[in-house]
């Protein structure tokens, strides 16, 4: 197996600021691995706050073999091998993992929903974010959401601005919405009224509201919100999802931090056995990262996967979108197709 990539800067359409920090582009890694004629594509999504780099991306991958592997490639074997390289770098681990997805399904002629056995017909309903603003864009996002056929927002709260926030879109629209606080509120009660109030107003769920560190504060919130919680920086890999039981009432399983398709599924079977439910999301990334975290996401309570409609430069074609919900083809592999 032979793998290449390149580095790419993908920018954004809007700024996008959270609770903590804003940002106009995300540093991405193409990658492909040549197997046997068939070509597996791949992808590193390094947001800033991770810790990863196109620098740290490089470093990993002068490291990886993978010529010791042959199809059937067993990926809970390769993810341990490439665990063993290096702890962390969860994104370019993922980049591999999904572009090794993309070559089974080319080699089996199978799509990738499939590899997992998922039902394309299950799929839910995807958010589109919008980030902390002014109202004049804030009313402008909302706009482009409901030009592209966008049955939910998510809105990025966490700062003393959030009622606003949710005032002037309720000016613009009544959809149901989801808002993520990204470790913003600081103060159990005040998150506890807080979430009263977003329930009022037609939020389905609520990510991250507390610090992840604050264990007691999230759990004590969880068990008294009317909105379920969902943990999102507190769940990175499969044996944080165990950990998560009785703190929040979900999880949020991303590629970017699971290392990937493989481990991503496990962590979906492993919330299953915990009672948690699952939100499937993403980094910004382009149509790959997308389309493998579609492959996963008919097994899934929740999707937040707009990475292509926040972005001014995604490469590929976006994946067919109707209705507020993407549409899986039945190509082989994830299904990506080039502009």
């Amino acid at each position: 197996m032979k793998i290449t990539h390149k580095a790419y800067h993908l920018a954004l359409k809007y700024p996008f600021t959270i609770a903590k920090f804003s940002r106009t582009s995300t540093p991405i890694i193409l990658l492909e691995i040549n197997y046997e004629g068939y070509t597996g594509l791949g992808e590193a999504s390094m947001v800033p706050y991770m810790g990863e780099s196109v620098e740290t991306a490089n470093s990993f991958l002068k490291k990886v073999d993978l010529s010791h592997f042959t199809f059937p490639f067993n990926m809970e074997e390769i993810i341990a091998y490439l665990d063993s390289l290096e702890s962390g770098v969860p994104a370019i681990k993922a980049a591999i993992d999904i572009a090794l997805h993309d070559l089974t399904g080319k080699i089996l002629n199978n799509p990738c929903y499939q590899l997992f056995g998922a039902d394309k017909h299950l799929m839910p309903p995807t958010t589109f974010t919008i980030g902390i603003d002014s109202p004049e864009i804030i009313i402008k996002k909302v706009n482009d959401a409901l030009a592209d056929d966008f049955k939910l927002l998510k809105i990025k709260l966490g700062r003393d601005t959030d009622q606003l926030l949710i005032k002037t879109i309720r000016e613009v629209t009544q959809l149901p919405l989801y808002v993520d606080a990204n470790q913003g509120w600081t103060d159990k009660h005040q998150g506890l009224e807080m979430a009263h109030w977003l329930n009022e107003q037609g939020v389905l769920l609520i990510e991250q509201p507390m610090p992840k560190e604050d264990i007691d504060g999230n759990a004590w919130l969880t068990e008294r919100s009317p909105i379920p919680t969902v943990g999102d920086e507190a769940v990175q890999r499969l044996p944080d999802v165990a950990k998560a039981k009785g703190v929040y009432h979900g999880i949020n399983i991303k590629l970017m931090k699971s290392a990937g398709m493989y481990e991503a599924a496990e962590m979906i079977k492993a919330a299953k056995k915990n009672d948690l439910k699952v939100l499937i999301g993403c980094m910004s990334e382009t149509s790959v990262a997308t389309l493998a975290g579609l492959a996963l996401a008919p097994l899934c309570d929740w999707a937040d996967l707009d990475g292509p409609f926040l972005t001014a430069n995604n490469p590929y074609l976006t994946p067919e979108f109707k209705n507020g919900k993407y549409v899986l083809s039945d190509n082989a592999g994830l299904g990506v197709l080039m502009k």
